[in-house]
């Protein structure tokens, strides 16, 4: 078996491939350059909007994550928003105006190299917690940005962190899932999951549930681990392995878990996408749509882009898919969030693209920048909608009818 560590830059690689992490471009990776044969990022087409998008505010946090690869993905708590630029610092804004209300930023270590935060913030429990490419674990004072604590760990940090319980847990890109004192920094447990061969660039976000943490892994699993010790309570597939290389064997469970209720929405690479009863582990449906980057969930539907950029939407509660949208096909999609009646996914270039959760029929376009939108947006609890591009630009929207 070969370790993770020596994969990183076969994933690096792997991930431009893939359109996963701000490489925009790759057609030209295997063919010669001038082929007529490379296939073309869908042209997008003119349609009559049946809803009307508004952007309340942009900025810019810092430098992007152009060169990490990580979806980093802003958080909403309490009125603001959270922002890690790639590399640079990490920023609270007012979700009403968009005033930076606080900047954190890390003095340079003696290599003169500055930390290079991935994966987005957490937030949870007074606290803005973020990892970086060299396996750091920051705590920050929600309310002003001051470093409260620090903890090491031996890789990389791809996904956000999750708080809650009186713990902040942490998935790093050996596996390994750890759970830190929220008060003190100390590590409280740790648990691994087993190693693949290749993988895709990227973790799951650990969801905290009721004395659970749930986790997808780059094994194809969901697992509920005790957040009391680590312990693992139950886990279940998502997809299998199945492939005669490993490049077709991979099936990474990287998006973050969605729990709604009792139920957990996960989806794989593979692709495939389910639902499970978050107590017991028991299966509820399984679907062969899905995707790495994530799920939305909202109303009577759960939607995922797949890696041909074709977005699906399925009954929430059978999987039954009810319809597909195919004008977005190599635009390298980002997760859908869902904001209202409309499920909304951003691009290559920078558009972000509202579908009616009904019948997947393009609602609305706006565009953010002219940069690649990698991170699943995130919708606010009254319904404003934040996306982050790889250059660092926050924005957020409303959308009316």
């Amino acid at each position: 078996m070969i370790s993770r560590t020596s994969l990183i830059r076969a994933t690096v690689a792997l991930a431009c491939v893939l359109a996963i992490g701000g490489c925009q471009s790759t057609k030209n990776l295997f063919k010669g350059k001038d082929s007529a044969k490379d296939p073309k990022p869908a042209k997008l087409v003119e349609f009559t909007p049946s809803a009307t998008v508004s952007k309340l505010w942009s900025v810019n946090v810092g430098k992007g994550e152009q060169r990490v690869g990580a979806r980093q993905h802003p958080a909403i708590a309490d009125g603001h928003v959270y922002a890690a630029a790639g590399i640079g610092g990490v920023s609270a804004i007012d979700l009403k105006t968009g005033k930076v209300l606080w900047t954190y930023r890390p003095k340079e270590r003696k290599n003169k190299k500055l930390t290079s935060f991935s994966g987005g913030p957490g937030v949870g429990s007074g606290l803005v917690v973020v990892g970086t490419l060299e396996g750091d674990v920051i705590a920050l004072d929600q309310a002003t940005g001051t470093e409260k604590w620090s903890g090491k760990l031996l890789n990389e940090i791809l996904a956000a962190p999750a708080i809650g319980n009186g713990v902040v847990v942490v998935h790093s890109n050996d596996g390994k899932v750890t759970a830190f004192d929220a008060a003190t920094g100390e590590k409280r447990w740790a648990w691994s999951s087993e190693p693949v061969p290749l993988s895709i660039r990227g973790n799951s976000t650990p969801v905290i549930g009721p004395g659970y943490v749930f986790v997808g892994t780059d094994g194809g699993k969901l697992v509920a681990l005790s957040l009391t010790d680590g312990g693992l309570l139950w886990e279940t597939t998502v997809a299998d392995a199945d492939g005669r290389s490993d490049i077709m064997r991979m099936n990474d469970s990287d998006g973050a878990p969605v729990m709604v209720g009792n139920v957990l929405y996960a989806s794989s690479y593979k692709p495939r996408t389910i639902a499970v009863d978050a107590p017991s582990g028991q299966l509820m449906w399984v679907q062969e749509h899905g995707g790495v980057g994530g799920i939305g969930v909202g109303g009577d539907r759960a939607v995922v882009s797949d890696s041909k950029d074709i977005v699906w939407g399925m009954d929430r509660n059978s999987g039954a898919p009810m319809w597909q949208q195919n004008g977005f096909t190599l635009r390298n999609l980002s997760a859908p969030a869902v904001q209202g009646g409309y499920a909304v996914v951003g691009d290559y270039q920078g558009y972000l693209h509202w579908l009616k959760l009904a019948d997947g029929k393009i609602a609305a376009r706006t565009r953010l920048s002219s940069k690649s939108i990698a991170a699943q947006p995130v919708v606010s609890e009254d319904g404003v909608l934040v996306a982050q591009d790889i250059n660092g630009d926050v924005a957020a929207f409303r959308v009316s009818p």
